[in-house]
């Protein structure tokens, strides 16, 4: 058997490197595995690969955020003489949004393979919990190495139990060493040592341990707590050593600063059981028990240590029967008293050691490395799960990860600012309700869909910005200058539309009730000025607020006697309109142009009026008879519009163009469950990343900006709100829609809620 392993690897100092290491030799050491043409492809966090000097097994190397490499590694291994692959996963490793690059190697291996995850969340985010959904479709085993994954993985993730094997952490096959250095060095000699290993962060709780000391000391004065381990890197890049000196400070301030030494260094694995067998107590004292996996803990119980532990999921499971002590999160007095009956009571801490150690000795690497073995050869002999009969249409893969990096920029704490010259507000053109409350719908869809944190404290910016714009007698201005003065008196009907449109979906989606009865009360207020509406698309955008609103209050007569007098006016502008294979709702095309048979069924779904539907679907139809041309969009351009019986001017085609013609298949498709609209929502969204006329990616990934425009010969490089929020939405409902489609292609426990 011939393995590639896909992993990061030594010298790069990582835990699943020394893993994947150890696995490797463990293997490698079985009589009835030849080692010989296996191979390692390793994952490098920069661009550089020659960033690490690897040792000859590593045949390949992947940069962490280059796509392509991924796709060029799924070659190399499909042409390598390998029977199988041994992948390793942990979100952080892994380039794209939540490491969603690996599925770019995944979908195009053609050995079997299996993948051991690292890490299993509890609450996953959508992206994260498609990935691995994704990775166990196609692996032949989802290798967990504790039983609450196994839970998570059926009861979360929907993973059938079947594909899934319990395998635990593996630890050196190593026994204690009878003239231990570490034991004789001046450090520990003579003292009753408290020790902790792992890179340093502040989730690791280690002032826990320091806040007990005080109590330990005065019965214990030769205790000594030793902390190795190097500062994460991460906090180092944002932090510095701050974390390091505030629990050197700590120690200072209880008086306890010679009972604390650190040990600033990665050692190697000999080193390290030198350490474990060598002091009297090991600590993991984490904050929180969201903790699936942790190789420092299982290396502590492979070399026979004592521990104590708070009770995250791993230690729960690896520390019961007596094989440690647990306390609680953050409970220093309690660790305190464990620390001082252990340290007392010889024959309870003598026991504890000893059932440590024997439980151990089924961790050791032989052992564990023959498990896999095994899961291996049932991986060859099952061969490769079979390829879905029906593969998605929506590429998630390919999509950028959401960055509001730009939205961030453009957004102070007035609004957001409408324009950009290239990616830098113009400060000079100030603010637009438009732009606004296209700004709270995105904040909307991206908070309901847990994808950004940031999106919620936009909110109430955009929020406070629409109820200042927003005129006593209900109407709202359009314009506001950048110190706050209106710039009209009342806006136009397409921003009411739309701020209708965006209070209606705060209404139906708000995160709290505070910002939904706010919302009301400012829909509530505009209500007057619906009849007065004469322009077709600012009826259109108001019949969608409308819709919305209705999800949340389905029975207000009022509401629903407003919204069938706008949606009547549409039917009548399209049948005196429609005329042969002309099939609109004027005699020409200009902007915005799948807001109007898109409001069509957001009234169809609000009320089951079946002429909605059909004129919408017809309208649709025709709209597709136009817009894609070579397999890519092309929406109705504004370098004239599009008259009747005259040919699409394709340019200049506008960003909020493409996201109307985004949510309208979306609608479709939420609607009709036909995954040709499906197919024409993905094919629209990606005129953003380059399949258009020009294949110019249209979305920034320096700036995550959108440009204004595409040109007929290049893009508007300017990056202001209206482009950028078109961008995000049709972003944002893509990853909806994708949510959905797994949903169908995976039996669905649930269905979508169709007010989102």
């Amino acid at each position: 058997m011939k393995i590639a392993y896909i992993s990061t690897y030594p010298p790069r100092e990582c835990g699943l490197a020394t893993f994947n290491q150890n696995l490797v030799n463990a293997l490698s050491l079985n009589p009835t595995y030849q080692s010989q043409n296996s191979f390692v492809v390793a994952l490098n966090e920069s661009d550089d690969v020659h960033e690490h000097q690897y040792p000859d097994e590593v045949k390949f190397v992947i940069r962490q955020q280059n796509q392509q490499d991924y796709i060029e590694a799924a070659n190399f291994i499909n042409n390598s003489g390998v029977d199988t692959c041994i992948i390793e996963h942990e979100f952080g490793i892994y380039g794209g949004n939540s490491g969603v690059f690996l599925l770019s190697l995944i979908n195009r291996l053609k050995k079997p393979f299996i993948t051991i995850l690292h890490t299993v969340l509890k609450e996953p985010s959508f992206m994260q919990q498609t990935i691995i959904k994704e990775i166990a479709l196609k692996s032949s085993k989802i290798v967990v190495m504790s039983k609450k994954a196994v839970l998570f993985l059926t009861s979360i993730y929907q993973i059938p139990k079947s594909s899934i094997k319990l395998i635990e952490h593996g630890v050196p096959d190593l026994e204690p060493v009878p003239n231990n250095e570490i034991a004789q060095s001046d450090l520990f000699k003579g003292r009753k040592v408290l020790f902790t290993f792992g890179l340093i962060s502040r989730n690791k709780g280690l002032e826990t341990v320091i806040k007990a000391l005080p109590e330990v000391v005065a019965q214990h004065p030769d205790v000594l707590y030793v902390i190795l381990g190097n500062t994460h890197p991460g906090v180092v890049k944002h932090n510095g050593e701050e974390y390091r000196d505030s629990l050197k400070a700590l120690a200072k301030d209880l008086g306890v600063e010679n009972n604390i030494a650190f040990v600033n260094k990665f050692v190697s694995e000999e080193q390290l059981h030198q350490y474990l067998t060598a002091c009297t107590l090991y600590i993991t004292p984490y904050l929180n028990e969201a903790q699936i996996t942790s190789g420092t803990l299982s290396y502590a119980i492979g070399a026979g240590a004592a521990v104590v532990s708070t009770p995250y999921w791993h230690a729960q499971e690896l520390l019961a029967d007596n094989r440690g002590k647990l306390f609680d999160f953050k409970n220093d007095a309690q660790l305190a008293s464990i620390v001082n009956e252990l340290l007392s009571d010889q024959e309870k801490y003598q026991k504890l050691r000893q059932n440590a150690y024997e439980y151990g000795l089924n961790l050791r690497w032989p052992a564990i490395g023959t498990v896999y073995l095994n899961v291996l050869n049932e991986a060859l002999t099952s061969g490769k799960k079979a390829e879905r009969v029906t593969p998605p249409i929506i590429d998630i893969e390919s999509m950028p990860a959401l960055n509001l990096n730009h939205i961030s920029l453009l957004t102070d704490d007035t609004g957001i600012i409408q324009h950009a010259r290239f990616g830098i507000p113009n400060l000079k053109e100030g603010y637009c309700i438009d732009d606004n409350a296209r700004a709270l719908i995105m904040a909307l869809m991206a908070t309901g869909q847990g994808e950004n944190p940031k999106a919620l404290k936009f909110m109430p910016v955009y929020l406070s910005f629409i109820q200042y714009m927003q005129t006593e007698n209900g109407n709202f201005r359009n314009f506001l200058s950048f110190n706050r003065n209106y710039l009209d008196e009342v806006g136009s009907e397409d921003s009411f539309g739309r701020t209708i449109w965006s209070l209606g979906y705060l209404v139906c989606s708000a995160p709290n009730n505070s910002y939904r009865e706010f919302g009301r009360e400012l829909f509530s207020h505009s209500i007057p000025h619906f009849k007065a509406l004469k322009y077709i698309r600012g009826k259109a955008n108001t019949i969608i607020g409308l819709a919305y609103y209705l999800c949340a209050h389905p029975g207000d007569e009022q509401i629903i006697k407003e919204i069938n007098h706008l949606a009547a006016s549409l039917v009548s502008s399209y049948k005196e309109n429609k005329d042969g294979d002309w099939h609109w709702f004027e005699d020409i095309l200009t902007y915005d142009n799948a807001i109007l048979p898109l409001a069509l069924l957001h009234h169809y779904e609000a009320t089951g009026n079946t002429t909605s539907y059909q004129i919408a679907m017809e309208s649709i139809a025709f709209l597709n008879s136009f817009s894609f041309e070579n397999g890519y969009l092309n929406p109705v351009g504004n370098a004239g519009w599009m008259k009747k019986q005259g040919k699409n001017p394709i340019y200049d085609q506008q960003a909020i163009e493409t996201m109307a013609m985004v949510l309208l298949y979306a609608k479709a498709f939420e609607i009709t469950k036909d995954d040709q609209y499906l197919n024409l929502m993905h094919v629209s969204y990606q005129w953003f990343l380059g399949k258009n006329s020009l294949h110019i990616p249209l979305y920034d990934f320096e700036t995550h900006g959108c440009a204004d425009g595409l040109q007929f010969n290049s893009v508007n490089r300017n990056q202001g709100a209206e482009s950028t929020l078109a961008y995000f939405i049709s972003h944002l409902a893509i990853l909806k829609a994708a949510e959905a489609e797994y949903e169908t292609l995976s039996s669905p426990l649930v269905e979508a809620d169709k007010c989102n």
